[in-house]
């Protein structure tokens, strides 16, 4: 990961985009199909893979800046990331519900 708190939310973002993408379009391959214990497994395994991705965009260089003994740095990156992030998200929200 980078130092850069906008690059990271935008990875961030971008794995949303992707994971959502794949859901959306699963989903509409997947209709009228039988359903099996695979569907449940399958969103468990996603859920806990995005975990690990968003911590690892979001804690990564933090944590490596605290362990390098630069705990203000890494505070403020971390939220700086968390703002740039909300910031993101704030904004799919208003497209959302002005329904461009």
């Amino acid at each position: 990961m980078t130092k850069n708190p906008f690059a990271n939310a935008l990875a961030a973002t971008i794995y949303i985009v992707i994971v959502a993408s794949i859901m959306f379009y699963g989903a509409a391959y997947h209709f009228g199909r039988n359903n099996s214990v695979i569907i449940p497994i399958t969103f468990i395994s996603l859920f806990t893979l995005s975990a690990a991705v968003m911590g690892y965009l979001f804690l990564y260089q933090p944590i490596q800046l605290y362990l390098d003994g630069k705990k203000k740095v890494a505070v403020n990156l971390f939220l700086q990331t968390v703002a740039f992030f909300a910031v993101v998200t704030f904004l799919i929200l208003l497209v959302f519900f002005s329904r461009i």
